[in-house]
């Protein structure tokens, strides 16, 4: 299938993860993480985010949100986030469901929620007739693929810890936001404050599997009944952690996500040289979003395949991958040119 801009889900496995799993695809392990190759995996996550944090491997970004969130809330509880955010619009109403707790969405512009808006929501407590604010969500790099930088995330985890409330993170695209603003994924989640995080690689390289990781181990303490309630818990849990060995390995994830990152501005440089296109996020992360004439965009999707973001306002997504290459940034960028001389 051809290279496209549509997901970095789509892109295939690196090389060096597919050597890990093919190497970990060696004999008889014990199952259920009781493995070499899973406490090697959580060991160099704890070096990265602390002694006193606690890894689970779950299969999907989802059930990372939706159980870590899960331990974190009773369902009188209620999670406040961005509008944008993935819990909020592409999970199908599972953190709803499976927590039972009322999703409290913010509008934003950027993909971002502040202080000042999240304190709007805290009220009602210790009010039986309201729902009691229990965590605040965001997403980096988020969804519209801007950035927290360091301080905001640690302005908002002060404000949920001053008020009783917990921070969780939707690290979806943990690395690509860590490149981007040239920190490690400890000074990003430990130095901020952050409570939970969900630390995926999906859209890095790797098959599948994601971590959450707990910065409180209290947070964690009967966590692996969750985990196995929400049927999440691989008997050949070796081949989730393989990956994530090789991915912190060498700083595998760096290099990966350095390169969609670049893809990225390379692909926002060429498209500000169109005239009548509108970049419409500053292009921090591996996405670039773009107000495009409605009548070219099926015409681009046959040759690269990618979203419509907003059909209302005619916006389009397109993400890079760490194996998007120069040539195909171009490519894509001529033929977007063309499209729109063919409507003068």
């Amino acid at each position: 299938m051809k290279r496209g801009f549509a997901s970095d889900n789509n892109a295939p496995v690196h090389p060096l993860i597919m050597d890990a799993l093919q190497r970990a695809n060696d004999g008889h392990c014990i199952a259920y993480g009781d493995d070499l190759y899973t406490s090697r995996a959580v060991e160099k996550i704890k070096e990265i985010f602390g002694t006193s944090s606690e890894v689970f491997f779950v299969f999907t970004g989802t059930a990372a949100n939706v159980l870590g969130l899960t331990a974190a809330t009773r369902p009188f509880n209620s999670i406040v986030c961005a509008e944008t955010a993935h819990i909020h619009t592409d999970e199908c109403g599972a953190p709803e469901r499976f927590t039972g707790c009322k999703i409290l969405s913010i509008p934003t512009g950027n993909g971002k929620i502040t202080p000042a808006q999240v304190t709007k929501h805290l009220h009602g407590f210790g009010f039986e007739h309201h729902s009691q604010p229990g965590v605040v969500s965001i997403t980096q790099a988020t969804e519209l693929g801007t950035l927290y930088t360091l301080q905001e995330i640690k302005e908002l985890a002060e404000l949920a810890h001053a008020n009783g409330l917990l921070l969780h993170v939707d690290g979806a695209r943990l690395a690509n936001a860590a490149v981007a603003l040239s920190c490690s994924f400890g000074d990003m989640i430990t130095g901020t404050g952050a409570d939970i995080l969900s630390f995926g690689g999906t859209k890095n390289g790797l098959m599948y599997g994601e971590a959450i990781v707990f910065l409180n181990s209290q947070l964690a303490e009967n966590f692996k009944y969750i985990r196995k309630q929400g049927m999440q818990l691989a008997s050949k849990m070796r081949y989730i952690a393989a990956q994530f060995d090789a991915y912190l390995t060498n700083d595998l994830w760096k290099s990966l996500a350095e390169h969609a990152n670049a893809m990225a501005r390379l692909l926002a440089q060429e498209v500000a040289k169109i005239p009548g296109i509108q970049i419409t996020q500053p292009v921090q992360a591996n996405g670039v979003f773009a107000i495009l004439p409605p009548e070219i965009i099926p015409q681009l999707q046959k040759e690269y395949f990618f979203y419509v973001w907003d059909e209302m306002r005619s916006e389009v997504r397109w993400m890079c991958s760490w194996d998007t290459t120069e040539e195909d940034v171009l490519r894509f960028t001529e033929i977007l040119s063309k499209a729109m001389e063919s409507r003068k």
